[in-house]
């Protein structure tokens, strides 16, 4: 990923969804040749030039100081996540040799056992560019056989765009989708020299339309917690909450929970799925799968 093109294209479809009465600009009668504000708007608003702001936009982020960034991160209502990812293309690019290409990802044997002992609750672990790395029984009953995939298919960005299955299962595709892309958006602004994530993401450029009209929108978006309403093929519709945790020792894993509300149909129609997976699914042991090296994406 080139960082000066990132950084420009994101400032720009930031500034694109932005009316001027949105940050307490009159509405001018003058028609705007570009949705957004213009160049010069959002600059007196942060407080600097129209030629200093023109020139972080095509892409000369090195010198930028903090306050500045903050200012106009204020002014494009940045999200927290947004904010992190500004700040990441306007820093000089260090390249970290190996760390993202050599390095395989493993869950830890401890927190493996933690997610074999949660019989109950659907979970597994994301580490880099949204590979699925760990999972338990019950998680590969609610989300696919993850032991049965290919090891490029362990991705929750490919299963989601390139397996069909994906559409009927979650009942806002396109919520899931733009939360998904936000995602995999911002891990390349962490890791923008990964060869691994430039194959997965060229590879859904070109297999999917709707993967590249929202990866055209620069979205971006942590991990976090909320509601997911689920068709599942066994038991039917399912409305659970999730949660993201970040076990300790290594920033680039998240560990993904699923559950019910007690008492409610979704909580009964858990138990059921529970105990069908108890007789259809044998996961194989953590040596054998998750640990097993993830190859790049052909």
């Amino acid at each position: 990923m080139d960082q000066r093109t990132e950084l420009s294209e994101f400032l720009r479809s930031r500034r694109a969804r932005l009316r001027p009465e949105d940050v307490g600009l009159p509405d001018s009668t003058t028609r705007r040749r570009v949705p957004g504000l213009r160049r010069e708007e959002l600059a007196l608003l942060a407080g600097v030039s129209t030629a200093y702001y023109t020139r972080l936009e095509q892409g000369h982020g090195e010198s930028v100081s903090a306050a500045v960034l903050d200012a106009i991160a204020r002014v494009l209502r940045l999200s927290p996540a947004e904010r992190e990812h500004l700040g990441r293309l306007t820093r000089p690019a260090r390249r970290r040799p190996g760390r993202a290409a050599a390095r395989p990802q493993r869950v830890r044997p401890a927190l493996q056992q933690l997610l074999d002992a949660m019989e109950c609750v659907p979970a597994y672990v994301l580490g880099r560019r949204l590979d699925i790395i760990g999972w338990n029984r019950l998680g590969t009953a609610l989300l696919g056989d993850f032991a049965a995939m290919p090891p490029e298919q362990r991705n929750m960005a490919w299963q989601l765009f390139l397996d069909p299955s994906a559409r009927e299962l979650y009942e806002d595709w396109d919520g899931k989708a733009t939360d998904v892309v936000g995602m995999l958006r911002l891990d390349a602004g962490r890791d923008p020299d990964d060869p691994r994530l430039a194959s997965l993401i060229g590879e859904l450029s070109l297999k999917s339309a709707d993967f590249r009209r929202l990866w055209a929108a620069h979205s971006i978006q942590d991990k976090g917690h909320g509601t997911k309403r689920l068709h599942h093929p066994v038991v039917g519709r399912l409305n659970l909450q999730y949660e993201t945790l970040r076990p300790a020792g290594d920033v680039d894993q998240v560990l993904v929970t699923y559950h019910a509300e007690p008492g409610s149909s979704s909580a009964e129609s858990l138990r059921l799925l529970a105990s069908w997976a108890a007789t259809e699914f044998h996961p194989e042991p953590v040596e054998a799968t998750q640990a097993t090296p993830v190859d790049p994406v052909r």
